[in-house]
């Protein structure tokens, strides 16, 4: 497992029966401590990100310390992150090369990005990632679930708090009885207590679910609501408690997280509602929205 002097192609090779390096964390994710599974979760959904940065950088957009992204690539069998770094290359390269066989469009921009156009680029790249990872079934499933909900409770703190306000906009103008948690005050709990099986709640999440998704989600389970988790996280907890998991990409090379594939996923979810219940696109028509 663990890379030898004499060979550069252990850590490069599929580590346990030709696994890819994404699919052995996947399969030990359980194992790691709480710290080692935000680095975990990170090197799973932004491969393409750990090929190329430090253990600091990867530290720093994985809320840890270099120090335990060490232990995390030892936890792995490796003798410290370069030879991790090897593996992810090595896995991205192959992905690069599939991707290439199928005929890829030219890139939006040149070699010399600005960063404003690098920043747009992995805007581009998220959503495209996002549409490739989404299953129909589990939209539809979503959707379905939604239209048909006596109330909706979204749960959503700290960055993706916005967003949570900005998709109750979206389903009270389709006539869905909609509220938001955003914090532990006592008007949040609150509204959580109005779950039942005749609710939905949804919980949306960036990077390590926070504790109130988490909690409103097997308070949800509890009361037999359905659940729905939005998250950025193959990985996440909240994806684990819920009914339907829909995943997006949040890859940037910005200071934050990329919330543009979140957004798309949110209206793409609206619009579903929408356009299934004739009686709510006709009230829609009537306000003129555009």
């Amino acid at each position: 497992m663990k890379r030898t002097a004499s060979s550069s192609t252990t850590a490069l090779a599929p580590i346990v029966d030709h696994q890819t390096l994404t699919e052995y964390i996947q399969s030990r994710f359980d194992e790691f401590s709480r710290s080692q599974k935000d680095v975990a979760q990170y090197i799973v959904d932004h491969l393409d990100e750990v090929a190329f940065q430090t253990a600091e950088e990867l530290a720093r957009r994985a809320n840890t310390s270099s120090s335990t992204v060490v232990r995390f690539s030892q936890a792995l069998g490796f003798h410290g992150f370069p030879d991790l770094q090897d593996a992810a290359r090595d896995e991205y390269r192959r992905r690069v090369e599939a991707r290439g066989a199928g005929g890829e469009a030219d890139p939006l921009f040149g070699l010399d990005q600005s960063p404003g156009e690098a920043a747009i680029a992995a805007d581009h790249l998220a959503v495209e990632e996002t549409a490739r990872r989404l299953s129909r079934s589990v939209l539809d499933a979503a959707v379905a679930d939604l239209s048909k909900a006596d109330r909706v409770i979204i749960v959503a703190a700290d960055q993706v708090a916005y967003f949570g306000t900005y998709f109750r906009h979206l389903l009270m103008l389709l006539g869905i009885p909609t509220d938001i948690v955003a914090s532990h005050a006592q008007e949040g709990r609150a509204r959580l207590a109005r779950l039942d099986e005749n609710a939905v709640l949804v919980g949306i999440t960036a990077g390590r679910a926070h504790p109130l998704v988490v909690r409103s989600l097997q308070l949800a389970r509890h009361r037999r609501a359905t659940t729905i988790a939005i998250t950025d996280a193959t990985l996440s907890e909240a994806a684990k408690l819920a009914q339907h998991a829909l995943f997006y990409s949040s890859n940037s090379p910005s200071f934050v997280r990329s919330h543009v594939a979140l957004l798309s996923l949110l209206q793409a979810m609206a619009q579903g509602v929408y356009a299934n219940d004739g009686a709510r696109a006709d009230r829609i028509r009537a306000y003129r929205l555009k």
